[in-house]
């Protein structure tokens, strides 16, 4: 069994031990909070078309004629780690040799195979840890180039990835790339950060805020005894805000307040019972802080990307960021808000692989190192592991929030130019 709980059967289920000697390209996104990774695996085909390399015949079918170059069939990986506890992303790119395969079964040189695409703070942070633990370079990446680069491949590429999310009802969204641009991209990450999207390279960061997911970590940590961000997250789901938050009926004794258009059960004040009652912490429920403090944070989000969305005229809205986690009060939460604050003419919507814009943006800048194009076809989902809880009633590390985007790989084809 590795650190984060998944067993040799597990990994092998998901094909991760089948990868050791068929990785060619890897990329990350070391963050304030997480370390997000991505890598392409070759499909093992036989030893004909080893490291899953297409015919000459299917390589020039799909090379769009381009005879100087070969084609890799295989899928994209995705996996994550507490940046706290790095040396367990180490010790699993270790124990999968990434640093001894890399690009070398594709002629790459020594050096070159040691070279690893990154992105985020942490790639300046921790490259002297990369260069001695496992004598790897890392090779950084712009951030904010990274989170637009990955959106716009997941939403050009990928099928079924962005969806609308509110009452409990998931519709998925088919996105006209003729008509794609342009767009808010919203990425919630330790931080927030608010990126009007042109183009493919065109982009401006508009605004953001520092209150997101490292605010739900950071507090709920202090309030709770939850030791993670998915454990916090889990005891929400049981969680009662209205324990704790002073709603617009508590003020006007039940009644709505309808001049203004609020409902009795519109949120007043975050936290604001507990200024009226002589109650300490340990005398309120975690569950109910925790989603007091996740709804707080969510409604803070949504209206400020509306109000950017408005700011500039942008009818559509994509939230990324390993803060929603697939999370359906957190997403219903922030759809309810962009709804309300836009009279419903704006949608908040979601991304499959909302945690790993970065990553992904990071991995596609192989594209000036011989990777010519990279093509998905469509999403394989593995099926996930039932949640359970420890003693204190947090979802343990190896529940199904854990693994909301890294159980979804993508099939795809890699273009290298020979």
């Amino acid at each position: 069994m590795d650190r984060n709980g998944v067993t040799e059967g597990e990994l092998e289920g998901r094909g991760m031990n089948k990868c050791v000697e068929q990785v060619s390209h890897l990329a990350l996104d070391i963050g304030g909070s997480l370390v997000k990774m991505v890598y392409f695996c070759g499909e093992n085909s036989g030893s004909e078309h080893q490291q899953g390399i297409l015919s000459s015949k299917e390589s020039c079918g799909l090379s769009n004629g381009n005879t100087n170059c070969s084609v890799l069939r295989g899928k994209l990986h995705f996996r994550k780690f507490e940046t706290s506890k790095i040396n367990e992303c180490l010790e699993f790119m270790s124990s999968k040799q990434f640093h001894r395969n890399g690009e070398d079964c594709h002629g790459a040189s020594v050096s070159e195979k040691n070279i690893i695409k990154a992105t985020g703070g942490g790639a300046f942070k921790f490259a002297d840890l990369f260069k001695e633990k496992l004598g790897m370079t890392l090779d950084k990446v712009d951030e904010m180039n990274s989170l637009v680069a990955g959106a716009n491949f997941l939403l050009k590429a990928a099928s079924l990835e962005a969806y609308t999310y509110m009452d409990g009802q998931k519709e998925y969204v088919q996105i006209d790339q003729n008509d794609l641009y342009p767009y808010l991209l919203v990425n919630i990450g330790s931080g927030v950060s608010m990126i009007k999207v042109d183009g493919d390279g065109k982009f401006e960061r508009v605004s953001g805020t520092s209150v997101g997911g490292g605010t739900f970590w950071g507090l709920g940590k202090l309030l709770t005894k939850c030791k993670s961000f998915d454990e916090l997250l889990g005891l929400s789901y049981s969680g009662n805000n209205r324990v704790i938050d002073m709603l617009v009926g508590d003020i006007y004794g039940g009644m709505d307040y309808s001049k203004i258009g609020l409902s009795s059960t519109a949120i007043a004040s975050s936290f604001g019972k507990a200024v009226s009652e002589d109650k300490d912490l340990e005398e309120y429920k975690p569950e109910d802080v925790a989603r007091s403090l996740l709804r707080m944070i969510s409604n803070n989000i949504g209206q400020i990307a509306y109000l950017n969305a408005l700011r500039f005229g942008l009818k559509r809205i994509f939230f990324g960021g390993f803060f929603i986690r697939g999370h359906a009060y957190t997403m219903d939460t922030i759809s309810v808000g962009v709804n309300f604050w836009s009279n419903g003419e704006a949608k908040a919507m979601f991304l499959r692989h909302e945690g790993f814009l970065g990553a992904l943006g990071a991995f596609m800048s192989h594209r000036k190192d011989g990777f010519a194009d990279l093509k998905a076809h469509h999403l394989v989902e593995q099926v996930p592991t039932k949640p359970s809880r420890n003693a204190g009633g947090c979802l343990n590390n190896s529940s199904v929030l854990k693994d909301v985007n890294e159980n979804i790989s993508i099939e795809c084809t890699m273009q290298l130019s020979n």
